[in-house]
């Protein structure tokens, strides 16, 4: 679908979702769009954002908005950068390639999952862009420091490690569809594929004459086998369960540039991670989709950037569908937010064109907040454009009387951006 078409069919995200839906098979949906357990946590991000209100100012100066910043001394055209989501390339096409042009061209970054099926040096060789490297940690802590090696000889700018994920989440929701590692052709999941001719052309066969079966390129060299071929818990992430702050500190030796921590939740970890020697923190639960009923990174964000904000890079993840939760973020404290779900459900509904009408549409939602508040570049973002709901002030003094009072009386916790 041409890029044109888009814009002119969708007008939302929400659009490109429903396109998406139409287009791909449902189990492939829901491993994207749904969370984990009963998706609580998927709704509370949703829910979090609803409970900000923003309170505009008239009479201002905004006939030149402005979107762009710096993150980690780079330039971005907006504070934006797209979330590492595995196996984008199972909605289309060569889906982490064309998602990594699409933020090329916005001008933002784009992070490659461990767990994509495009190799990070193919990745490199055809994206004019900003690149960062998203990574778990291995078990075994060789394979960890393999790929670390890799993205350096792959000429990536930042390094993501993600600590959120010990064990394996629960998605209910890809045992009932069919749709797990190994991927096998079942009663549960025949059906929906055959149903889907233009996805099983398009996407599996087109793929399979490319260049063979799926393989998940990242992983290290002794685990990359094809997605149908692979033994029951052994294609998985890797899931490691005794992860340590001298881990993140070897793997800051390791790396000379900067360096992430994805899936802080808590103030004291923030802060552990500063230690550490992280250049920034990405306050995450997943998207939703590992502990259901974890808190909603936007409640968190308030404390966390008051913590450390002045220290490191703080950005936010989970739950960003609108240009106003943008705008949310940065006043609650992000330097900038990162956006999955939107970006796939673009690259689902349209491939390479669907993940530029996705960020289009955000940047364009930002800039029409921004302007319909009365500011015209992002150091005017600040918490005196919000009013916060009785539901998400509780939350908040539940968490830090001190800082809820704070901000009650005032209003004013600082964005520092």
């Amino acid at each position: 679908m041409s890029i044109e078409k888009l814009r002119a069919t969708a007008l939302s995200i929400a659009d490109l979702r429903e396109m998406a839906r139409e287009h791909l098979p449902r189990g492939i949906f829901e491993y994207v769009a749904r969370g984990s357990d009963e998706d609580r946590s998927l709704g509370g991000n949703a829910r979090a954002f609803d409970e900000i209100d923003l309170v505009p100012r008239v009479v201002r100066d905004v006939s030149e908005p402005n979107t762009s910043c710096k993150l980690f001394g780079e330039p971005c055209a907006a504070p934006i950068a797209v979330s590492p989501t595995g196996f984008a390339s199972l909605l289309w096409l060569d889906g982490e390639v064309g998602s990594a042009r699409a933020a090329a061209r916005a001008g933002i970054p784009f992070a490659l999952s461990t767990g994509s099926i495009t190799p990070m040096e193919q990745i490199r060789a055809e994206v004019d862009g900003q690149l960062w490297l998203q990574l778990y940690v291995w078990p075994q802590r060789e394979m960890t420091r393999e790929l670390i090696a890799r993205a350096r000889r792959a000429r990536y700018e930042a390094l993501i490690i993600t600590v959120d994920t010990p064990v394996a989440p629960f998605r209910p929701y890809n045992l009932k569809n069919g749709f797990s590692i190994p991927f096998k052709i079942s009663s549960r999941n025949f059906w929906d594929i055959v149903t889907h001719p233009r996805w099983l052309y398009g996407v599996v066969f087109r793929r399979y004459l490319k260049s063979g079966p799926m393989v998940a390129e990242n992983y290290p060299e002794q685990l990359r086998v094809p997605v149908s071929a692979a033994k029951p818990g052994k294609f998985n992430l890797p899931f490691c369960d005794n992860v340590s702050w001298d881990d993140i500190r070897e793997f800051r030796r390791l790396w000379d540039g900067p360096l992430i921590l994805k899936g802080i939740l808590h103030p004291e970890d923030a802060a552990r991670a500063v230690e550490a020697g992280c250049d920034g923190i990405i306050v995450s639960n997943h998207g939703g989709r590992n502990l259901d009923s974890a808190i909603a990174p936007i409640r968190m964000l308030p404390e966390i950037a008051e913590r450390v904000g002045h220290k490191t890079t703080v950005l936010l993840d989970s739950g960003i569908s609108r240009g106003s939760d943008i705008v949310k973020a940065l006043a609650l404290g992000a330097h900038a937010v990162m956006v999955g779900k939107a970006t796939l459900f673009g690259v689902g509904a349209g491939g390479e064109a669907g993940a530029q009408r996705a960020l289009e549409i955000l940047v364009d939602e930002l800039v029409r907040v921004m302007t319909n508040s009365g500011v015209k570049d992002l150091g005017s973002i600040s918490a005196g454009l919000l009013r916060l709901s009785h539901e998400f002030a509780r939350t908040m003094l539940e968490l830090n009387p001190e800082a809820a009072q704070t901000m009650a009386s005032t209003n004013a916790v600082s964005a520092r951006l």
